[in-house]
């Protein structure tokens, strides 16, 4: 009974050892393979060629089932983001900073790059769109105590009127404010991102008139209504991502739309672009 050997000189000890170490060296390999699923074979930084990985340390393609009958995704078979972009390196090394040589926020550049999502619209959990015109909402409306900005005109970065709020466009999801329709002097109808957005009601604004008119004063009305948007200047608005369908924004779109205001930021003028110190 005191004897603990299974065959010769081997006992449970070194079974229990042995069989430790035949795990954890698995669950090395199982782990590496898994983590490895997305993102991977890697590619080149200049050239994009694809860098073959090996059985050990790659686990094959990981998919997803989505949500409303659409199917399934999986990340490495969408096409990869082309190499040869409008812009060059700053110098030749990995990791250099690319330098536009285009139209930095329509080519998607630094903060104006976007994700290429699907170009669908987002759902809510039954189906429904969820980024829709208020009129096209089941049950949001603006609150009694907060000013309804339709009509209201729309300030962009250079200080001149661009528009005017003709829609709203709501998340009936979280329950707010995504984007606001603006219908430019040029009949152009663009969505602008709620974010960007700065609702106020009077300020010492300078040339918020058409055609670079402004009061004497350079005061507005007291009662005068605005919507600031410093993120592109008024000649920009023109060139905002559209949406394919009237009522209806897809991901993709919403990538594009966000990427372009944000660009703007660094983008829009020339002085954005410059350093601070």
């Amino acid at each position: 009974m005191n004897h603990t050997y299974i065959v010769g000189t081997f006992d449970v000890a070194e079974l229990a050892f042995l069989s430790f170490f035949v795990f954890f060296i698995g669950l090395v390999i199982y782990l590496n393979r898994e983590s490895r699923r997305e993102g991977y074979p890697l590619e080149d930084e200049f050239t994009g060629r694809i860098q073959p990985g090996t059985p050990l340390s790659d686990a094959g393609k990981k998919e997803f089932q989505l949500p409303h009958g659409r199917g399934t995704y999986i990340p490495e078979d969408v096409p990869r983001d082309p190499v040869n972009i409008p812009a060059e390196r700053t110098f030749h090394a990995g990791g250099a900073p690319y330098h536009p040589t285009g139209n930095a926020m329509k080519d998607g550049m630094g903060p104006a790059a976007y994700a290429n999502r699907e170009d669908y619209p987002d759902l809510t959990f039954d189906g429904r769109p969820r980024i829709v015109p208020i009129a096209d909402s089941h049950e949001i409306e603006i609150a009694p105590n907060d000013p309804n900005i339709m009509g209201w005109k729309v300030v962009a970065a250079d200080k001149k009127v661009v528009g005017t709020v003709t829609d709203i466009w709501v998340d009936q999801s979280e329950h707010l404010i995504r984007y606001l329709e603006v219908t430019t002097k040029k009949g152009t109808k663009v969505l602008t991102p709620m974010f960007v957005s700065v609702v106020q009601r009077k300020g010492p604004l300078q040339g918020l008139f058409p055609n670079n008119e402004s009061l004497t004063s350079g005061i507005l009305p007291q009662n005068d209504e605005l919507v600031e948007v410093d993120a592109i200047t008024s000649d920009q608005f023109e060139d905002v991502p559209q949406i394919k369908t009237a009522g209806q924004i897809t991901r993709l779109e919403e990538d594009k739309i966000q990427a372009y205001f944000g660009g703007g930021y660094m983008y829009a003028t020339a002085e954005r672009g410059e350093p601070w110190l």
